[in-house]
């Protein structure tokens, strides 16, 4: 097994003096992002209001919160699985779960630089001789399946609330056509990535689900009586721009985006900066699970018995 820090070494070799330039740079960037955000986001909504609600919410809605949240990472390593698949790659569920939150690890303690996503590229590349193009679009794949979930249940919390300025048909129309048009042009262009297509987007509507009950438990965990909708498609919209890679893990943005949000739905603020900032703290939480692996890479194998060792086939598998 090749060590982690073997292939941060490794990258940094062949790296120039302007992309480690650009490498550090990049960092600062994220750090003061993040930080500027959040330094706004408390002077709107003092932290001290937000200490409160973490520190009297009630501890089993907490625990259900974790507990969803972690579920919906395994769905989400699933899902990746179903695009690995695709490409022909088998990797036994056990080892590619570790991989998965070890890369979720690195997102949290490299940001900037080697990142999950990478980390997995040159992994599976180094292993299996596998082109690091194929790699990185079958985990371009499984993040669009993502971008559309959202998509899919934003409408579908559209309905229920009463307030909406468009006529439904609107938003229907347009997830729906384009749907239609996403497969096509992905079965046209990339056919490879779309031999699980329908299993992989079924997996990805339960990725967005299950953070929608962490969601709904860290309201429950207020004694809440209220709307949920309003909070749950705040977030929704807020986690499409904590994606954007220049946060220490969407810390600050998400945060900023759902206190905007929280204005214009007429919402309690310092309950959607508790709900954001919740939902940070519980995704570092979780990610450190994989500090394990980082410590002891040897150990994502463990367990796997002779046959079951993670191989790639000669030519993708249609299921």
């Amino acid at each position: 097994m090749t060590q982690p820090e073997d292939i941060i070494d490794e990258g940094a070799e062949h790296k120039t003096w302007k992309g480690k330039l650009w490498g550090v740079v990049k960092v600062i960037l994220i750090i003061l992002v993040t930080g500027g955000l959040l330094y706004w986001v408390f002077s709107k909504v003092p932290f001290a209001k937000i200490k409160y609600r973490l520190v009297h919410a009630d501890r089993a809605w907490l625990a259900a919160a974790i507990a969803c949240y972690v579920g919906s990472m395994l769905f989400s390593s699933w899902r990746l699985l179903s695009y690995f698949k695709s490409i022909g790659l088998r990797l036994d569920w056990r080892f590619n779960l570790r991989l998965y939150f070890l890369g979720l690890c690195y997102n949290v303690l490299l940001p900037g630089g080697i990142g999950g996503d990478g980390y997995k590229i040159y992994l599976l590349h180094k292993r299996y001789n596998l082109p690091t193009k194929k790699v990185f679009w079958a985990i371009l794949f499984d993040r669009l399946s993502g971008f559309w979930a959202i998509g899919a249940i934003v409408v579908g919390l559209v309905i229920l609330i009463p307030s909406f300025p468009y006529h439904l048909g609107w938003p229907l129309g347009i997830v729906s056509v384009g749907s239609v048009i996403y497969y096509f042009v992905a079965r046209k262009f990339f056919k490879e990535y779309t031999h699980n297509f329908l299993q992989a987007h079924l997996k990805a509507i339960g990725v967005q689900s299950m953070q929608l009950l962490t969601i709904v438990c860290l309201l429950l965990a207020q004694d809440f009586n209220g709307k949920f909708a309003p909070y749950l498609l705040s977030f929704l919209f807020s986690s499409l721009a904590a994606i954007i890679p220049f946060s220490l893990g969407g810390g600050g943005i998400r945060d900023a985006l759902f206190l905007t949000l929280a204005r214009q739905f007429n919402l309690a603020e310092d309950m959607a900066v508790y709900l954001s900032f919740g939902f940070y703290l519980i995704s570092i939480i979780v990610a450190l699970f994989g500090v394990y692996y980082v410590l002891v890479p040897k150990r994502l194998d463990a367990g796997l018995k002779k046959g079951e060792e993670p191989k790639m086939e000669n030519h993708p598998i249609e299921e």
